[in-house]
């Protein structure tokens, strides 16, 4: 029986769960996860999760946010004054909002967190950031990684794109 190895490509379904036990994603409704293991496409203790796995087995793994989304970093949470919003933006609490790094043109995103009179706080946190998850899975294929295609599809026949 062959068992995952760095370098595989795998298809894997699995549910994604809090401490408190809500579910915050799963792939149960559709097509499985597929990427190839070592090649850095999910966060690293997913990817160390399915090392040994074989077709078929199913286990249930907690993953420490140092090898999740990291950290929660106070550095991440941005005071900014209400006069550097546009006209056109009204933030409101929750609202997802696209910065822009004047100098390198480099993107993130971050919500808002809190309005004050003068300033808004945003969090450019992962959503996730600071939390252990604990996953589901179940292996459903494992194979060699797919040589990429020129239309940047996986290559492995799932229709997915990395």
């Amino acid at each position: 029986m062959t068992t995952v190895q760095n370098g595989d490509h795998v298809h894997v379904h699995y549910t994604g769960r809090l401490e408190d036990g809500s579910e915050f994603d799963s792939s149960r409704d559709g097509d499985p996860l597929c990427f190839t293991v070592g090649a850095s496409q999910v966060i690293p203790g997913f990817e160390n999760a399915m090392v040994g796995m074989t077709v078929g087995e199913t286990k249930t793994v907690t993953i420490p946010c140092d090898q999740a989304y990291g950290p929660h970093e106070e550095a991440l949470l941005l005071q900014v004054p209400r006069t550097h919003f546009p006209l056109e933006i009204t933030p409101e609490v929750g609202q997802y909002l696209e910065l822009t790094d004047a100098t390198s043109h480099e993107t993130a995103v971050a919500v808002v967190t809190q309005i004050g009179d003068d300033t808004v706080t945003l969090d450019a946190n992962h959503p996730l950031a600071g939390e252990d998850l604990t996953f589901d899975l179940e292996l459903v294929k494992v194979g060699p990684a797919p040589e990429p295609k020129d239309d940047d599809n996986c290559g492995c026949g799932c229709g997915h794109t990395h």
